[in-house]
């Protein structure tokens, strides 16, 4: 197999910890209670084991897939329908979770203040495919509610985002403190720095 035709994955062992204070900013919370914040805990150390992150190289180009699988949505959605202030405190940390383990491999995403999600190449869809992460029929969408695709190592932010079209923070809507780094510039070839 060539070079330019080659797909490899690669497991990461990360291990986030729980960071209440980034978990409070993302939910937009000043306090949690105790019997809340026990049961994030717990919910954290039943679901860290089940987090996948890896490394999947198609070709020259490099990305980092982090997620959690179907049995944290079902979780997630039946915490929805008994109590939606349990649903919303453990939708975020599903979220949370994904985030932290991305922001552990990939410092810069928090300065940017997101993971741009990359071109979902025929390469790409095969090879999170076989994962058991796929793209939803048609779309750039992943199947997976808490599931992160980024380009690996960093690359930039919004700048060389697939779906900045349809993100409020890509259209300028909201502030970005992102950069792009030299080379990644909008119009050179996935991957190749000029």
């Amino acid at each position: 197999m060539s070079e330019a035709n080659s797909t490899g994955v690669k497991e990461h062992d990360i291990r986030p910890y729980f960071d209440m204070e980034g978990f409070l900013v993302m939910s937009q919370e000043t306090r949690l209670g105790g019997a809340v914040l026990e049961r994030l805990i717990e919910l954290w150390g039943q679901w860290l084991p089940q987090l996948k992150v890896r490394e999947i190289t198609t070709g020259k180009i490099s990305y980092l897939a982090i997620w959690l699988p179907e049995e944290v949505e079902v979780e997630v959605d039946e915490a929805w329908g008994k109590s939606a202030s349990d649903g919303f405190m453990i939708n975020n940390l599903a979220q949370f979770m994904c985030m932290n383990a991305v922001q552990t491999i990939l410092p810069q995403v928090e300065d940017a203040g997101c993971a741009p999600s990359p071109r979902p190449t025929e390469a790409l869809r095969t090879a999170l495919a076989d994962l058991g992460l796929e793209y939803k029929p048609g779309g750039t969408l992943l199947a997976r509610r808490y599931a992160v695709v980024t380009h690996f190592p960093f690359r930039g932010g919004c700048e060389i985002c697939h779906l900045q079209a349809q993100c409020p923070k890509g259209q300028g809507q909201a502030e970005s403190a992102s950069i792009l780094l030299p080379g990644y510039e909008h119009g050179t070839d996935e991957g190749t720095p000029n």
